[in-house]
């Protein structure tokens, strides 16, 4: 159905069948299963790391005392997300500029080579405390890629994505993040299990540390080969046609905006995107980058038996995300939610007394508590944060609001989690940390906005087949998830 008269200027501009962009599965297959291979990777570092920090800590802090040593190790990890801001706030803005798929290739080979890079490190008994510092700064380059990593990808599956199904595509982002997470446990357990029976106890503090990290050589290059495969998103590229038909206004908050823009005209989204990435990623890393650390030092339970305890129930918990996600595109992201932060605030403290038992059984009914509000706030996170903001700056503004916020919070878990044990005495303190954060998430559901099933800001309609085009051409009077004032229609034909 065409327009034969175009509307006013005080009407909003209308639809056009050519105007919706059109992705069929296999497409959106294609370009989904490029970016999940980069969170893969992202998440298998965090897996090594996490598993190995007691060793890492006899390798590279043997002179400290205790606790210092493994605080050490700890604040390596903090320290990759502490630089993640500075990552975000040139790789954003730039992946708004030149593409989305550029930026996600070069944060890709950033990170598998700053991984690969830390196997061959220098250890504290070849060069002394020393060998801390080389570590860290590769560290630093991870954070540095991861800083565009997350929010390019969250930008690239969100644009990519079917407005009616992208709770569904979206979720299988971070199905990649934990399945690599559990990977990279898989990893370190299996070659601690061969290099000790080999080479004896000392096996992993000589050597074996190395192999996993070394792993990330031919696993960045299969990465790196499907992210080269991946097209731009259609949105980006009708928003960057669109700017340069006309000269970019920057008053308008619709149009591509520099950091001091995105803050200006995006400040309210941008805090609730961070109380929502602080809720998520609290739990999320407690339960990952964390668990393996606190089980072997709180609880007893060794680095074998904690990968075992917690490998399939992040599988399992992976394979829900996609049966949530598609929950969120009927029922809505809010609810979704609700039920995570509520879960969090409910399960988490039994979650830790459990653990504490000691035993497999209950080590693996406690994370499985401990998943449930992780695996609500996972599925829907890369469709929903993504909504918030315009086309033209999503990638800026994504790349601000989550780094900002798991710098500060979500990747600090880990390390504040052990200081609030190590100050207080407190086993149950993680548990805490974690539900302070899911009720600030609950504070900021009173101010967001409902973004299932309608068009991205600052974008058309996406749909899957030519057929739901015309229809949703037609309805567009009648449909209220459509609103055409903010779609990028009479720049695009004038």
């Amino acid at each position: 159905m065409m327009n034969e008269t175009p509307p006013s200027t005080s009407e909003a501009p209308r639809l056009e069948v050519d105007d919706v962009i059109v992705v069929d599965k296999k497409r959106v297959r294609t370009a989904i299963g490029g970016t999940v291979v980069g969170n893969f990777m992202e998440w298998f570092d965090f897996g090594i790391y996490g598993y190995l920090a007691v060793t890492l800590t006899a390798v590279f802090a043997s002179d400290l005392p205790a606790p210092w040593g493994l605080l050490v190790t700890l604040l390596g990890f903090a320290i990759s997300f502490l630089v993640r801001p500075f990552g975000g706030f040139v790789l954003g803005p730039l992946g708004d500029r030149i593409g989305r798929q550029k930026v996600l290739f070069l944060t890709m080979a950033m990170m598998a080579a700053a991984t690969a890079l830390i196997g061959i490190l220098p250890t504290s008994a070849q060069i002394g405390l020393w060998a801390i510092v080389p570590l860290y700064l590769l560290k630093m380059v991870q954070g540095f890629s991861t800083g565009g990593e997350y929010a390019g990808a969250t930008t690239y599956v969100s644009e990519f994505s079917p407005d009616r199904r992208r709770g569904f595509w979206s979720s299988w982002l971070d199905v990649g993040s934990y399945v690599g997470f559990a990977a990279g446990a898989g990893v370190v357990a299996i070659t601690t299990a061969i290099a000790t029976s080999v080479s004896g106890p000392d096996a992993m503090t000589d050597y074996g540390w190395r192999i996993p990290f070394l792993l990330a050589i031919p696993l960045g290059i299969v990465a790196i080969w499907f992210r080269l495969r991946i097209p731009e998103t259609p949105s980006f590229e009708q928003t960057h046609a669109a700017e340069a038909a006309q000269e970019i206004d920057k008053d308008d908050p619709m149009a591509r905006q520099g950091l001091g823009g995105i803050v200006r005209h995006h400040w309210r989204a941008l805090l609730i995107a961070i109380a929502l990435v602080a809720a998520t990623n609290t739990a999320g890393y407690a339960l990952t980058s964390y668990m393996p650390v606190y089980l072997e030092k709180e609880v007893g339970v060794s680095n074998v038996m904690s990968a075992v305890a917690t490998v399939p129930v992040l599988l399992l918990m992976s394979a829900m995300l996609p049966i949530f996600g598609r929950l969120s595109d009927k029922v809505g992201r809010k609810p979704i939610y609700v039920m995570a932060a509520g879960s969090a605030l409910v399960l988490l403290v039994p979650a830790f007394l459990i653990m504490q038992i000691g035993e497999i059984w209950a080590v693996m009914v406690a994370l499985v508590l401990a998943a449930v509000p992780v695996a609500f706030y996972a599925s829907i996170a890369a469709s929903t944060l993504p909504a918030l903001f315009p086309t033209a700056s999503r990638f800026g503004a994504m790349a601000i609001a989550y780094n900002v916020s798991v710098s500060l919070f979500g990747g600090t878990t880990p390390l504040f989690s052990q200081a609030l044990i190590d100050a207080t005495g407190n086993t149950l303190m993680p548990a805490f940390y974690i539900m302070f954060f899911a009720a600030l998430g609950l504070v900021a559901l009173l101010a967001m906005p409902e973004t299932a099933q309608r068009p991205l800001l600052g974008s058309v309609p996406t749909v899957e087949t030519p057929a739901e085009a015309e229809a949703l051409v037609e309805r567009q009077d009648e449909d209220p998830l459509i609103d055409t004032s903010t779609m990028p229609l009479e720049l695009r034909r004038s």
